[in-house]
């Protein structure tokens, strides 16, 4: 077996083990700024990453680096109080294994937030805007030997996010009275700030338009 799909069944093999058979249908990636939203979770079972063998450990400031289970407006979610960034130092194969445990723990769907910069001049500071689509820029975490468990070696890209899943924000939003904001999210290393010539060339992408 690949080494390195042998790590995540060990890891969720021992998450299980700290959650009882817990099996979550929603996994939730709380950004910076969300990671307070945890404590909507109810009857939490929290298991920080530095506990699961061969995990790596968020060093990001604010973020917590723990998993943690229980129900959330009636769904069983697992949800990553911090997340792990490229620009750590981690290679790719680590900054996705988080997200590759939860769907070897059995998620459904996958909800993942997090703060940027924008490029939209019709955009303000503070806005939510729903993903649509994505320029990544970073290394494709699929080079590799590919994980059949987990997907397909050339899975299709065409809908990465669920238009469904999109529309019912949109409804859920409206009948808020919030605001949304919809575009194109593009996906750099960091942890350098952009330059301006960067931006200009990211505008130049289709990314800071509805």
């Amino acid at each position: 077996m690949n080494p390195r799909i042998q790590k995540i069944k060990d890891i969720v093999s021992v998450l299980q083990d700290r959650l009882g058979g817990f099996t979550p249908e929603v996994g939730i990636v709380l950004g910076s700024g969300l990671g307070s939203l945890a404590n909507s979770i109810e009857n939490p079972i929290t298991v920080p990453y530095r506990e699961l063998p061969g995990f790596p450990v968020s060093t990001a400031t604010g973020h917590k680096g723990n998993y943690i289970a229980g129900t959330l407006s009636g769904k069983k979610v697992l949800a990553m109080q911090g997340r792990i960034h490229f620009y750590e130092g981690y290679g790719m194969d680590m900054v996705v294994l988080p997200i590759r445990v939860m769907i070897m723990m059995g998620i459904k769907y996958l909800f993942v937030s997090n703060a940027a910069g924008g490029t939209n001049l019709c955009f303000h500071v503070g806005d939510l805007m729903i993903i649509k689509d994505h320029i990544n820029l970073l290394p494709n975490p699929l080079i590799g030997p590919n994980f059949d468990e987990i997907g397909p070696r050339f899975p299709d890209m065409t809908r990465p996010y669920d238009p469904s899943l999109i529309r019912l924000a949109e409804g859920l939003a409206a009948e808020m009275g919030i605001a949304l904001q919809k575009g194109v999210y593009v996906g750099g290393t960091g942890p350098s700030y952009e330059t301006p010539a960067e931006y200009r060339g990211v505008q130049i992408f289709p990314a800071h338009r509805r």
